[in-house]
């Protein structure tokens, strides 16, 4: 592997290592749905990647940086959804166990489709994967073949992404069988919404 890619390697890893709004929804569907719930979540922030390293190469997010407007809507429909999704876990978290009670593990679970939905829209609604592709993907990619070098960068990013959340699946589903009757269970749960529509939140107000 060229020089060049172990950079973009490391480059990737430390920005799919930061915790963010798709670790967090992989986190809260794992407790809601278990490991499936946790993977399909991850398969849709895996699309959503690939979907915007695909507009990357073919220019299409330079078109969305270029609009203020645009890239507003993206970034408050984005900021919405997580906010939601936050406020559903926390409810969710609240109403199955009304008298300190251990949730139980499924009972809520939103579904494998339903997740992998979920994981795709957060992606897609993150504004900062279009500023990180577009920063960071034309840097390595030659001229001559600068279409198969982002398709191919995306690709290898995605797969950094699976693997990475399929490993928070793995141990927040070990985790919550381990604690599955406990209260805590339930508070980390609601944790994790809160920290979604914090996350939301945060988006819709950030300064660009």
């Amino acid at each position: 592997m060229p020089h060049a890619w172990w950079v973009f390697v490391c480059i990737s890893a430390a920005v799919i290592a930061t915790p963010g709004p798709d670790t967090v929804l992989t986190v809260r569907n794992t407790l809601a749905g278990g490991r499936r719930g946790g993977l399909a979540t991850a398969l849709g922030v895996v699309a959503g990647q690939l979907v915007w390293a695909t507009a990357t190469a073919l220019g299409l997010v330079a078109v969305l940086l270029g609009s203020a407007a645009l890239f507003h809507a993206v970034k408050l429909a984005g900021a919405a959804y997580l906010v939601v999704l936050g406020v559903r876990a926390i409810v969710a978290a609240l109403r199955d166990a009304p008298h300190g009670a251990a949730p139980r593990p499924n009972t809520r679970a939103p579904g494998a489709r339903r997740a992998a939905v979920q994981g795709l829209l957060s992606n897609l609604g993150n504004p900062k994967m279009a500023l990180f592709f577009a920063g960071v993907f034309p840097q390595f990619a030659p001229r001559e073949h600068a279409l198969a070098a982002m398709l191919a960068m995306g690709a290898l990013f995605a797969s950094m992404t699976a693997l990475w959340l399929a490993g928070y699946a793995w141990a927040v589903a070990r985790a919550a069988r381990a604690t599955r009757d406990r209260p805590v269970w339930r508070a980390v749960e609601a944790a994790s919404g809160l920290v979604l529509a914090g996350l939301g939140a945060w988006l819709a107000f950030e300064r660009e």
